[in-house]
């Protein structure tokens, strides 16, 4: 996707994985269970027993948001930041027509509650809306033998 259809995608918060990010996220970080992107009831495909083991045993830690920042859209699989720590990565991002950039980002969601993200140029990193809602973490769906 190019130009204006990148920015489509990016504010219905629908990730576009390229090359760059193809074996970064599990599905659920990048929201392709909240988008449909995924069915646990269907039958077998590849990565499922890594894809149904964070479903039903894990704990998510980090999740896909968006963001506004000002300038150039930064690459697919730039860092996020706080400080000096990496706490996510670009998933898509597109110029936007009122100036910057709107991007996709799997964040930490501890690193989403205290603020302060960043580009490593320098560029604060401000969440927007997605237009669907995001559930907060739960416990693991762990089934008692």
């Amino acid at each position: 996707m190019r130009g204006e259809g990148l920015l489509v995608g990016v504010r219905a918060g629908v990730p576009q994985i390229v090359r760059a990010t193809q074996d970064l996220f599990v599905p659920q970080t990048a929201n392709l269970d909240l988008v449909g992107g995924i069915n646990f009831k269907k039958g077998c495909y590849p990565g499922q027993e890594i894809v149904a083991r964070m479903q039903y045993l894990g704990r998510l830690k980090e999740r896909m948001f968006a963001f506004h920042v000002d300038g150039p859209p930064p690459a697919p699989a730039s860092h996020v930041v706080v400080g000096d720590e990496n706490v996510g990565t670009v998933v898509n991002a597109a110029a936007a027509p009122g100036g910057g950039s709107e991007l996709l980002a799997v964040v930490s969601l501890a690193a989403l509650q205290t603020g302060g993200l960043r580009l490593p140029d320098g560029r604060s990193v401000t969440q927007l809306p997605l237009p669907y809602d995001v559930p907060a973490p739960s416990m693991p769906n762990r089934v008692k033998l």
